[in-house]
C-alpha cells in the first residue's frame, strides 16, 4: 500500500495527497466551466454545446426528485456536484503520481519506519479514494437537506419526525450518509488500488493489457458514480423538502 504526505495543524492531521487532489479538480471545473461560457451565443457550437448538453442533463437528474419548479432552484448545484466529482474520481486513473522517497520527510509524517512499509509515497491521487473526502460531502448533503425541509415548512418536517416509525427515520438519518459516502469510496478506491498493483508488481509485458483494459473500464465507473451520487443527493434533499 502507498503512502500519503500529511501535516498536522492544530492538533489535525490533513492529507496533502488529498488536498491537492481537491484543489486541482475544483480549479478544473472552474477553468472549463468558465471556458465553455466564455462566448455564448444563440446558436452554440463547440464548449457551449457540450455545456448546454450537460446543463440538459443534470436538469433531468433534478427533475427526476423535484417538480419542475423546485428542480430549477438545484441545478447549479448539481451541475457543479457532478462536474466536481467526475473530475475527482478520474484524476487517479489518468494522472496518478506514486514515487519512491529514499529520504525520510519527517514534517509530511514519511518517516524511516513508514517509507520502509510502503511501497510508495503518493503525491497525487482521486480525492474521492478517501473516505474521509466522500463522508464529508454526504454530511453536508444530509445537513443541507434538513436546512432545506425546515426552509421549506418547518411544520412538514417537524411531523416527519413525530410518528410511530420515529426510531426507523433516526436509523436512516445515520445509515444514509453512510452508505452514500461509501458507494462512492469503495469503487473509486478499488480502482485505483488494482491499478497500483498492476503499476508496481509484475512485468509490464504481462500487465500492460489487463491495465489499459482496467483503466478504461474505471473510467466509466468514474463517470456512473459521480451521476449516482448526485442522482441521491437530489433524492435525499427532494424527501426532506417533501417530507410530510
Amino acid at each position: 500500500m502507498e503512502l500519503t504526505p500529511k501535516v498536522q495543524f492544530l492538533g489535525l492531521t490533513f492529507d496533502v495527497t488529498v488536498m491537492i487532489g481537491t484543489l486541482f479538480s475544483a480549479l478544473v471545473v472552474f477553468l472549463l466551466s468558465l471556458w465553455a461560457t466564455r462566448r455564448l451565443q444563440m446558436r452554440p457550437h463547440g464548449w457551449q454545446n457540450a455545456m448546454e448538453m450537460l446543463v440538459d442533463f443534470c436538469r433531468g437528474i433534478t427533475r427526476m426528485a423535484f417538480d419542475d419548479r423546485t428542480a430549477e432552484r438545484y441545478l447549479a448545484m448539481t451541475i457543479t456536484l457532478f462536474l466536481f466529482i467526475f473530475v475527482a474520481n478520474e484524476l487517479g486513473v489518468m494522472l496518478m503520481v506514486v514515487a519512491d522517497v529514499h529520504h525520510p520527510i519527517p514534517w509530511l509524517g514519511l518517516t524511516e519506519e513508514a517509507l520502509k512499509e510502503s511501497h510508495g509515497v503518493s503525491w497525487f491521487k482521486s480525492p474521492t479514494a478517501d473516505l474521509n473526502v466522500t463522508l464529508a460531502m454526504a454530511v453536508a448533503i444530509a445537513l443541507y437537506g434538513h436546512y432545506a425541509g425546515i426552509r421549506a415548512s418547518l411544520r412538514n418536517y417537524v411531523g416527519h419526525y413525530m410518528s410511530p416509525l420515529l426510531p426507523i427515520h433516526l436509523i436512516e438519518e445515520f445509515s444514509k450518509p453512510l452508505t452514500h459516502a461509501m458507494r462512492l469510496w469503495a469503487n473509486i478506491f478499488a480502482g485505483e488500488i488494482l491499478i497500483t498493483v498492476m503499476l508496481t508488481m509484475g512485468s509490464p509485458l504481462i500487465t500492460g493489457a489487463p491495465l489499459l483494459v482496467w483503466m478504461g473500464f474505471s473510467l466509466f465507473v468514474g463517470v456512473i458514480q459521480a451521476y449516482i451520487f448526485t442522482v441521491l443527493a437530489n433524492v435525499y434533499i427532494s424527501q426532506k423538502v417533501t417530507a410530510h
